[in-house]
């Protein structure tokens, strides 16, 4: 019993130590309490913003055919444009949602960092298809920054090309195939600056 509690000191100890940024081997008990409350005080707030978002994506985007969710800290809003086959134009109706978009995360939460995710339908070779995923996620996030006005170092692009466990459809392509062939948005208020992300494990 305890070597548990032992376990459970330790690992916050450290995580306060890192917080504090100092390099000493043991810290004062009130600079652990203030490091954990300044901890908790920034994903109190870091929820509020995220909750915020959430709630205005859903009502300002209801007239949109976009699907707005909370996962693990981020915001999703998914399908929010859909190409022709074997293409990565922006099409023109997808444009109004973009500007939207930019004008409430851009202008209203500018720490935020946008992830856009390019899909591509099974048609074709994995490799083309992680490839063109790319592009189409490109094309929205040159949109976002050029169009939009969006930081371009807090809006990166991630291609998950045919994945199977992301495919709307599964197995369709050619005009059945069109909700597989889409970009997404994820913000995250905690992520990275980076320009571009390496793909996830699907």
């Amino acid at each position: 019993m305890a070597s548990k509690a032992f376990r459970f000191v330790i690992v916050p100890l450290s995580l306060a130590a890192i917080a504090l940024g100092g390099c000493a081997q043991y810290v004062k008990k009130t600079d652990f309490d203030a490091a954990i409350a300044e901890l908790r005080a920034n994903d109190q707030k870091q929820q509020q913003q995220i909750d915020a978002l959430t709630q205005e994506m859903r009502q300002k985007f209801a007239q949109y055919d976009a699907k707005i969710a909370e996962m693990g800290g981020r915001v999703r809003v998914d399908a929010i444009a859909h190409f022709a086959f074997n293409d990565a134009t922006l099409r023109d109706q997808d444009k109004p949602l973009l500007d939207d978009f930019a004008k409430v995360v851009g202008g209203r939460y500018p720490n935020a960092v946008v992830t856009v995710e390019g899909f591509a339908d099974p048609a074709g070779s994995a490799g083309y298809n992680l490839r063109l995923g790319m592009k189409r996620a490109q094309a929205v996030r040159d949109y976002l920054v050029n169009t939009g006005g969006m930081s371009a170092d807090k809006v990166r692009t991630v291609s998950y090309g045919e994945a199977v466990s992301r495919q709307v459809d599964r197995g369709k392509t050619h005009d059945e195939g069109e909700n597989n062939r889409r970009v997404t948005l994820v913000v995250d208020f905690a992520g990275a600056s980076s320009g571009s992300a390496a793909p996830a494990a699907p």
